[in-house]
């Protein structure tokens, strides 16, 4: 089955997610909000995952349990929007992924329990307390990317040996891309790397950001958020022109025309994050439920974008590779 098949019959499509809220609160069937950071067209495959491990729980759409399905395409104001109107509707559980959109759940409502399928340092950005104590009405996942930074910025070496300066695009508006914006600096600067930063806060500050580079910059590294994932088919485009090869943390960046990825496997941690909300819906609190680290990560490699910059991908990389595409 394919994954949109899979998605349309496990959840009915997210259209007709309203009106099946709206008959679940009839029935007082409990009732999942899930906030999508980005939109359906990049994302429904990983709430496909998070969908589908709750049916293997038990949970059925209609039956004992409901989803009301929005997507906040990478805003902040969307995702507040969304949560307040979650909020209003009570629903039960709030599930979402990134770290700006829980911290928008939290900051909307410390009463329903909030599930982040991923979030950076979701201490530091005040998520939760403590990994293993979370406390309060959030927990989920860590996506961890800090810590794989310097093996982003290696394998983007092993294809461009002789690099020099490289560009860091990312989201400053959200805390915990910042803090990566300046751990991918200061391992590149480690590396003896010249750095040129493009900070931006919405899609618009993207094409100044590539015109502000100057000549000599050999790379970009692409810090993944919900704004830079919804905008990924430009800032690739804008890369390509420029030609510069790409690294990113997020598989789906390489399905566009990214040169790698290497990051956690997304749909692992929704399905785990299903897991979250099993054990909420069936009386655990959040506080009482550790924040979880990912143990899958996926490395990915676009040998058509590898031969339209000239670039020879060493065969050893290739073969460490979980995905090529050719």
């Amino acid at each position: 089955m394919s994954t949109r098949r899979e998605f349309i019959t496990l959840l009915g499509g997210a259209a007709a997610a309203w009106p099946i809220a709206a008959r679940a609160q009839q029935a007082k069937l409990p009732i999942i909000g899930f906030l999508g950071a980005a939109g359906p067209a990049v994302a429904s495959h990983w709430l496909a995952a998070f969908v589908k491990r709750l049916h293997e729980l038990g949970w059925s759409e209609g039956h004992n349990i409901a989803f009301n399905v929005r997507w906040a395409e990478g805003r902040r104001d969307r995702a507040a929007e969304i949560a307040a109107e979650f909020v209003r509707g009570k629903v039960d559980v709030i599930a979402t992924w990134a770290t700006m959109p829980a911290l928008v759940a939290k900051e909307a409502t410390s009463d329903i329990p909030i599930v982040f399928a991923l979030a950076t340092d979701p201490v530091g950005s005040g998520l939760v307390a403590s990994l293993a104590r979370p406390g309060g009405n959030v927990t989920g996942l860590s996506a961890f990317n800090i810590d794989i930074v310097g093996k982003r910025v290696e394998l983007l070496r092993e294809v461009v040996p002789r690099l020099g300066r490289i560009a860091i695009i990312g989201n400053v508006g959200v805390p915990d891309t910042a803090a990566e914006l300046r751990a991918v600096q200061a391992m590149a600067q480690h590396l003896g790397l010249a750095v040129a930063p493009l900070e931006i806060r919405r899609g618009e500050d993207i094409a100044p950001a590539f015109e502000s580079l100057k000549d000599g910059t050999e790379a970009l590294f692409v810090v993944g958020d919900p704004l830079t994932y919804v905008h990924r088919e430009r800032i690739i485009a804008l890369a390509l022109n420029a030609r510069m090869p790409t690294m990113c943390a997020i598989r789906e960046f390489v399905a566009t025309g990214a040169l790698m990825s290497y990051g956690t496997n997304f749909p692992d941690l929704f399905r785990r994050a299903g897991e979250f909300v099993d054990k909420i819906l069936r009386g655990m609190k959040p506080a009482d439920i550790p924040v979880e680290q990912p143990f899958k990560f996926d490395f990915a490699v676009n040998l058509k974008t590898a031969k339209v910059l000239g670039l020879e991908v060493p065969p050893t990389l290739i073969a460490r590779a979980d995905e090529v595409i050719e």
